[in-house]
């Protein structure tokens, strides 16, 4: 029987303390012991089963991370204060000085100046590449080579990565495929295709209401051991930790993502279509014109389609800006970052998401000044939609009648 993200989820128990539906929530930071050689087995690790001190776990953070690594086929998961919490304690713990990190050219901008301008304070390199272009990818290996690093789809460029080809790579020369699955919960499970460490912000589509912040993990028993080791774990030591109030809010939200992500990615294929078909340069997986539009396929669970994300190029800066302040005065979504909200949000990547790349290596990359990425909302009638975005592009000028 094939892979079922969401039964994964769906066949996870937890009754709460009183025999609630829902887990009761772990509002302690410290945890008591009935002996003291108890504690001394949690501090080595040797004691399934008890808690220690928030930072380091919490019943609340492993209900979350259990269910986490229930959906991305892992062993188990560890949650974080925010994505880039996950992301930075994964890189310190992986990589030593000397080390070198081969990346995704086209990344969420936060992980692209912690590549570029932070590690190296730790004489960590790292290389930007074409990572669809395996040969490109396999050039760039060197001997103090330890991680490959991508997302399954890339933050703006919406680019795929071929996950079988890498961590086929990856597993030749010894290296740890790191995959950041933020834009694809649900439609792809990175794990299953090879990667050794799936990565999600939480933030996203998976907690999807924008009014929480978190991260996660998920990788082998022995890796997120190593993350929440009280002597040398990244995890424990640069104290990204996610408070326990808010893991159980995600947690009860990640009960519906399967659903959500079926209107995500409806209202996405569908919005793409239409905005093709006028002659708007648009780019989204599941539109047959993307050059890894097969790649995608052969990779996703098809009932969760190709994701709610899409770019939309209206060739200046000038015009992305008057039609984003446009629909968000016609109610059409917000003029905001981030993305899995239930409304449309919209941004110009280059000068907020992505602003920590430099602009020649945004051309090179193909990242313009008018090009606008859509975090497409769960509206009902999404015809009614499209029709008022594409009003206000008439009105700007951008489309003819």
């Amino acid at each position: 029987m094939s892979f079922k993200p969401a039964n994964n989820i769906q066949d996870l128990q937890y009754f709460g303390e009183f025999g609630g539906v829902n887990p009761s929530i772990s509002d302690s930071s410290t945890y008591t012991f009935l002996s003291a050689k108890t504690m001394f087995h949690t501090f080595e690790g040797n004691a399934d089963g008890c808690y220690l001190y928030s930072r380091h776990s919490s019943p609340s953070n492993l209900y979350l991370g259990e269910a986490l690594a229930a959906m991305e086929d892992t062993e188990t998961a560890n949650v974080t204060a925010s994505g880039m919490g996950a992301i930075t304690s994964v890189i310190m713990q992986l990589c030593n000085a000397g080390d070198h990190i081969i990346s995704s050219r086209t990344i969420y901008g936060g992980t692209y100046a912690f590549f570029k301008n932070f590690i190296p304070k730790f004489h960590i390199e790292a290389s930007f590449v074409d990572i669809t272009k395996p040969e490109t990818v396999k050039t760039a290996i060197t001997k103090q080579t330890k991680v490959l690093y991508c997302e399954s789809v890339s933050n703006p460029l919406l680019e795929v990565a071929d996950i079988r080809a890498l961590a086929k790579i990856a597993k030749e020369h010894n290296l740890s495929l790191v995959v950041d699955n933020t834009f694809s919960p649900l439609s792809i499970s990175p794990a299953t295709l090879g990667a050794n460490v799936v990565i999600h912000s939480l933030t996203k589509f998976i907690n999807g209401s924008s009014d929480t912040v978190g991260g996660v993990v998920c990788g082998t028993q022995k890796f997120i051991n190593d993350l929440r080791n009280v002597n040398d774990g990244a995890g424990m030591l640069l104290g990204s930790t996610m408070d326990s109030l808010r893991a159980a809010s995600i947690l009860k939200n990640l009960r519906t993502l399967h659903i959500r992500m079926q209107q995500h990615s409806k209202n996405g294929l569908y919005l793409a279509t239409k905005f093709e078909a006028d002659g708007l340069r648009t780019v989204y997986p599941g539109l047959t014109s993307h050059p890894s539009h097969e790649l995608f396929k052969s990779m996703m669970h098809t009932e969760y389609g190709f994701g709610g994300m899409l770019t939309v190029d209206v060739g200046t800066l000038k015009k992305a800006n008057e039609l984003m302040e446009l629909m968000q005065h016609r109610n059409l979504g917000y003029l905001a970052v981030s993305l899995g909200f239930y409304k449309t949000l919209f941004s110009a990547p280059g000068t907020s998401t992505s602003s920590e790349i430099p602009e020649d290596e945004q051309k090179a990359m193909g990242l313009s000044d008018g090009l606008i990425r859509f975090s497409i909302g769960l509206d009902a009638d999404i015809e009614r939609t499209y029709q008022m975005m594409k009003a206000c592009m008439v009105e700007l000028g951008i489309l003819k009648r």
